[in-house]
């Protein structure tokens, strides 16, 4: 079989592009830009383009794969329809792959998708079950964001955007939290919730659905669910019971869990902040219903070491510790300020770049209440994504909240003022974090390269 996919350079999508051509099909692709993960496409075998063309469609392809990211008025995706060839989604697509094993695990919420499922990754990986695994990020553990095992264990990470999740068919899954975003496609917190609860009812009777029972959300995606429903967090009323939480000097979670009133003992994290220990609660619960031993998982959850974009540390300028995070989201950014805030030892400073402009609108109050932790913040320019510029929303809109809530904040467009001024003005011991899900990265490359 030939498989063309439209926007193959997307982390989801090149992973899917690499389990096919593991599975033998000829795979062809086209993507805006160059990136590593098209070179390493190439490297086995994919034929790729750069750029959108309708003569990039082969008359031997056989299916077309696209992302939510392409547009009807695409060339490729007009002349697939045109020729008559069966056309799917990506998330579609991957529903499809998920059929084909006994234990898939998908893992969804607005926030904490990449590291947990990373976390379950490196469980599974160092428990020898040889899983297939699809994560947003490049997790070193597996040398890249996609590894294609051969077992009946399939993990994925899961999102809610454009209803994507609702094409899967996993036997697990976790719910990590749930919050207003995506606002360009859901009309509030009620349409989302009700997106939640028909992912929940995806599940078999035999199947199990992990959630945060602490997110006062989360209570209402439960209704006609058939599989066994755990909850997990610190209130007392939860199945599974997080106690006993304390930090190292690093910031690490220690813990313990109580799960139906028996004690499973202390986990010891080495990634920092509180909601890694509730990401890492998901992730034990989810090893456990698959029936890894708990000594191999409390041993497994403790190797993991992060994940690419994930409060990942890129080395140092001035003798400042430069760590980078995906964090885009209000709450995102305060877990992450907070968890750099036990860290730090002198001045915290964090530079955003907002990520699409129907974010930065629909939550602007909320992004301005997210930096309290930082002692310092620079804005640049919103990244657009998939959006066009409406015209209406800047982030000198978000600078101007944040002077009124006392945030010492600056606006700054070109990443290499950002840097130079850094480069001036960062000291010995100052800690600081590049944010956003964008190219916001590039600075913090700039810094250390210098």
């Amino acid at each position: 079989m030939n498989i063309h996919f439209i926007g193959i350079g997307g982390i989801s999508m090149s992973a899917l592009a690499e389990i096919c051509l593991n599975k033998g099909y000829k795979v062809s692709g086209s993507d805006s830009n160059e990136s590593y993960l098209l070179d390493k496409l190439r490297s086995q075998g994919a034929e790729i383009f750069i750029g959108h063309k309708k003569e990039h469609l082969s008359d031997n392809v056989d299916m077309v794969v696209y992302t939510a990211a392409v547009h009807a008025d695409n060339e490729e995706l007009i002349a697939a329809k045109e020729k008559n060839k069966l056309t799917m989604n990506r998330a579609a697509f991957l529903g499809q792959i998920m059929r084909e094993y006994k234990n898939s695990i998908a893992v969804s919420g607005t926030h904490g998708k990449t590291s947990t499922t990373s976390m379950l990754s490196t469980i599974f990986e160092y428990a020898h079950l040889d899983p297939t695994i699809l994560v947003g990020g490049n997790l070193s553990v597996i040398g890249g964001n996609v590894k294609i095992g051969n077992s009946d264990h399939f993990i994925t990470e899961a999102c809610e955007y454009v209803d994507s999740f609702l094409n899967f068919n996993p036997k697990i899954s976790i719910v990590l939290n749930i919050e207003e975003d995506h606002l360009d496609y859901f009309s509030g917190i009620d349409e989302i919730k009700a997106s939640f609860n028909k992912f929940g009812k995806l599940l078999p009777t035999d199947g199990h659905f992990i959630i945060n029972g602490d997110d006062q959300n989360t209570e209402d995606i439960l209704h006609d669910v058939k599989a066994k429903i755990i909850k997990y967090g610190t209130d007392l009323s939860n199945d599974a019971v997080i106690k006993n939480i304390r930090f190292n000097e690093n910031g690490y979670g220690i813990y313990e869990i109580d799960y139906n009133g028996k004690n499973l003992g202390q986990f010891e994290l080495s990634v920092p902040g509180l909601h890694n220990i509730y990401n890492s609660c998901a992730a034990i619960l989810a090893a456990l219903v698959s029936d890894i031993d708990l000594e191999t998982i409390r041993k497994n959850i403790n190797a993991y070491k992060g994940v690419g974009r994930r409060f990942e540390t890129k080395g140092y300028c001035n003798d400042a510790l430069i760590i980078d995070d995906y964090a885009h989201h209000p709450t995102e950014l305060k877990a992450t300020l907070a968890a750099a805030k036990k860290m730090k030892k002198s001045t915290l400073w964090c530079i955003f770049q907002p990520h699409t402009y129907t974010r930065t609108k629909s939550l602007l109050n909320e992004f301005s209440d997210a930096f309290y932790s930082a002692d310092k913040v620079i804005i640049t320019d919103i990244y657009a994504a998939r959006e066009d510029d409406p015209g209406d929303i800047h982030s000198k809109d978000l600078v101007e909240k944040l002077y009124q809530n006392n945030v010492d904040a600056m606006y700054i467009s070109e990443f290499e003022d950002i840097a130079k001024y850094l480069r001036e003005n960062i000291k010995s011991n100052d800690l600081v974090i590049t944010a956003g899900a964008g190219t916001v990265y590039k600075i913090a490359d700039l810094l250390v390269e210098n």
